[in-house]
Order: C-alpha cells, then sequence, then structure tokens
C-alpha cells in the first residue's frame, strides 16, 4: 500500500532530528484552544463581509447586501454632541451602567413611547452595541443545563451565544406562510417538551425577516408563558423605529401584563439613527437582572465610550420624530421596489412581505436544489454581489437581502441577481 504524503514527510522529518549532521527546527506543540470553540460558528454575515472587503481591497468592485447598516449619515445634532463632548474633556470612563444623563434618556423615551417604566438607576445598563447586551442578558439568565429557544429564523448569534453561555439551543420552526412568526401554540407545545428551557429568544421586529409580531400575536404569547413562570424573556427590539405598518408602531413586550417582571429589553440606536460604530445599546430589566449584567460588563468591558454616550443622549432628547419618520419612508420605498423586483424573478418568492426592519428572506429553492450557500457563492463569483446565505439563519433555500443601501445600489443589486437567475 502506498504511504500517504504527510506520513512520508513524517518520517523523512524523524530521520533528519536524529542525524547530527543535519540541522532541523524542533517541533514546538501549540498549545490547544478551549474545546467550547469547537462548538461556536463564525458569523456568516461577517464572513460575506469580509470577504467583500477583501475583494474590494484587491481591486473588484463589489454589490454588497449583506450587512444590516443604514446608508445615511447619524443626524448632525448627533454627531455635534459627540465632538463638543471630546472638546469638553468628556473622554474619560465613566459608570460601568452609563452616564446618569443617557440612562435618564433612556427611561423617558421607554415611558413616552413604550408605555414601559424603568428606574434609570437601577434598571438599565448601557453597553457597548445591542449585541453585548443579549450576551450578557443570556449570561446572567441561564446557564450550564438550561435550554433557550430560538425561533426560526434568527439572528445567526442567537444559537451561538446560548452555547457560550453553557446552555443549549432550542430551534422553534416557524412557518412561511405565518411570515415566520412565532405560532402560539407550537410555542406552548415546545415549552411543554422542554421543560428545562430558561430564556425565549423574541426579535420583533426580525432579522433576518423583517417580520413584526402584532399586539394581538404577543399578546398570545405572554397567555402562554404565564403558564411558565421560569422562563425569561429576552426581547431584541432594535429595530423596532424601522416599521411599516399603518400606525407604525410595535408593542414592548415588558408592557403586557405579567411580562414586565420576567423580561430584559434591548436596544439601541445603531439601525434607527445610524449609528453602528457609535457602539452604544442598553438592556432594560428589572433590578435583579440588571445588577447581575452591570457585574458582568464590569468584568468585561468596563463602560461604553463616554463619547459615544454623549451622542446617544442628543439622539434620545434632541432628534425630531421627524427626521425618524423620513428615514422609515425611504426605507419603505426600498423594501417596495426590493419586493417587486423579486416578483419579476422566476423561481423566487416572498410569501409574507415584511413588515418592519431592513431585510426581505425571499424563497429561492427553486435554484440549485435549494442549496443556497452554493447560490450566493457563484452569484459572488460570476455577478460580485453579495448575499448572506439563508441556511445560516435557519432558513435554508433562502437568501437574507439587506435593502438598507441606496437606491441607485439596489437597482444594480437587483439587475444582478436577475441576470444571474435568468443564466442559471
Amino acid at each position: 500500500p502506498s504511504i500517504h504524503p504527510s506520513s512520508r514527510h513524517r518520517v523523512s522529518s524523524f530521520q533528519l532530528h536524529n542525524d547530527v549532521s543535519a540541522s532541523a527546527t524542533p517541533v514546538v506543540p501549540c498549545p490547544p484552544l478551549n474545546p467550547l470553540l469547537s462548538q461556536i460558528k463564525p458569523s456568516k454575515t461577517v464572513e460575506v463581509f469580509s470577504l467583500v472587503k477583501q475583494m474590494e481591497a484587491e481591486g473588484e468592485s463589489v454589490t454588497s447586501l449583506c450587512v444590516g447598516e443604514p446608508d445615511f449619515a447619524p443626524p448632525s445634532c448627533v454627531l455635534d454632541a459627540a465632538a463638543d463632548a471630546m472638546r469638553a474633556g468628556k473622554t474619560t470612563y465613566t459608570a460601568v451602567t452609563g452616564t446618569i444623563e443617557l440612562r435618564n434618556a433612556i427611561a423617558d423615551d421607554l415611558k413616552s413611547r413604550k408605555g414601559v417604566e424603568y428606574d434609570p438607576l437601577t434598571e438599565i445598563v448601557v453597553g457597548n452595541g445591542a449585541k453585548q447586551c443579549v450576551y450578557q442578558g443570556l449570561l446572567a439568565a441561564c446557564g450550564g443545563g438550561d435550554e433557550v429557544i430560538v425561533p426560526a429564523p434568527y439572528w445567526p448569534s442567537y444559537p451561538e451565544m446560548a452555547l457560550l453561555v453553557g446552555a443549549a439551543p432550542v430551534i422553534l420552526e416557524t412557518a412561511v406562510e405565518d411570515g415566520y412568526l412565532i405560532n402560539p401554540d407550537e410555542l406552548e407545545k415546545c415549552l411543554q417538551d422542554h421543560p428545562k428551557a430558561k430564556v425565549l429568544m423574541l426579535c420583533n421586529p426580525s432579522n433576518p425577516t423583517g417580520g413584526v409580531h402584532s399586539t394581538e400575536l404577543l399578546t398570545k404569547i405572554a397567555e402562554v408563558l404565564v403558564e411558565y413562570p421560569n422562563v425569561v424573556i429576552l426581547a431584541d427590539e432594535i429595530y423596532e423605529r424601522l416599521v411599516y405598518t399603518e400606525d407604525g408602531k410595535t408593542t414592548a413586550f415588558a408592557s403586557l401584563p405579567g411580562m414586565r417582571e420576567r423580561t430584559i429589553t434591548v436596544n439601541g440606536l445603531s439601525k434607527s439613527h445610524a449609528m453602528t460604530g457609535f457602539r452604544v445599546g442598553y438592556l432594560a430589566a428589572p433590578a435583579r437582572f440588571a445588577k447581575a449584567c452591570a457585574t458582568l460588563q464590569g468584568q468585561i468591558t468596563s463602560c461604553a465610550s463616554s463619547v459615544s454616550q454623549a451622542g446617544a443622549v442628543s439622539a434620545l432628547t434632541e432628534v425630531p420624530e421627524s427626521w425618524l419618520e423620513d428615514n422609515v419612508e425611504i426605507m419603505r420605498e426600498k423594501r417596495d421596489y426590493v419586493l417587486g423586483e423579486l416578483a419579476k424573478m422566476g423561481g423566487v418568492s416572498v410569501a409574507v412581505p415584511p413588515d418592519g426592519a431592513f431585510y426581505v428572506l425571499p424563497d429561492v429553492s427553486g435554484h440549485y436544489d435549494g442549496d443556497d450557500t452554493k447560490l450566493c457563492l457563484d452569484l459572488l463569483k460570476e455577478k460580485k454581489l453579495a448575499l448572506v446565505p439563508g441556511s445560516s439563519f435557519g432558513a435554508p433555500g433562502t437568501v437574507r437581502i439587506s435593502y438598507a443601501t441606496s437606491m441607485e445600489e439596489l437597482e444594480v443589486a437587483m439587475a444582478k441577481m436577475r441576470e444571474f437567475l435568468e443564466g442559471i
């Protein structure tokens, strides 16, 4: 039998090492990594985005609809507030939980817009982006031996974060004909089958589907959860200012009867105010959860940027509602354009138009035998168009399109996608 090339290499190295006439570099064993990392998948969105940046660095022009980042600038008053803070010397550490000015602004905003009251001293924690707040909320609410219910399609970080805190993610499937919204009956079955469930992830509006749970549906979900008092709801409401329903609003899950004391609400300013690079998010929760999250944050990152926090205060207290409403209308036009173009493409369908966020998750399973990853790779290679495969969101046979870019870029992207699919 033939010897595998790597085996020959090992024999040769051994012989050289034992030949006094030959010099060889000794092989130094590498210390092992944390075994937990073998369970964690890299973010597919980050992977695609990194590949796009690499291609651009090599001189290629790529049309990218893979990242959920608004294409407009933050409000000018936010930029001015951040600059003023730097000039005034407000560049030092703040309290771990954030400046009292920002926590007061968050509490006022939640009370006036969402109808929920929180003590800014003990029930609000400002973090380095909403993502950190989600992770700390999970770490505070569950651990080894617990289970986390993650409705699919999901933001890819949810199940990975569950694994990071030692819990097991339990995927709750949703139906495309329901707009990928949670079915209360299916939720109850899942809770019955998983008595170790400690947390329900609730992203409303949804990334990656753009689906919005109505007040009526949220109420039915809350009625199910009443029977399972040990389950904490981690309500990720980062997209709640981007809603295209008639009233343009969503209901805060914590505002529903009996839900405040068991809900950790996560929000921020990245999506609504185009402040992605500021890295400011927050969680609002009963004091025992907020205190636990503050303790964790104190040992992980400490406070968010003082300059970013000054900008966030301005975002919550100085930005006129008309600025936000105008951007929602622009996003609505982009959504409608993308939906119209997708409707013209064979083998592509959107069963229920999204009512929020800035994503569309069309079914493309009629192509490539449903292999969405291969479709996205070939699309990037042949047309220089970057989309994220839906399988990474727990939705195989789909692709996620972010329309948070310019209309000109969307027109180019839709033309590329149509040409690619027609050429298959």
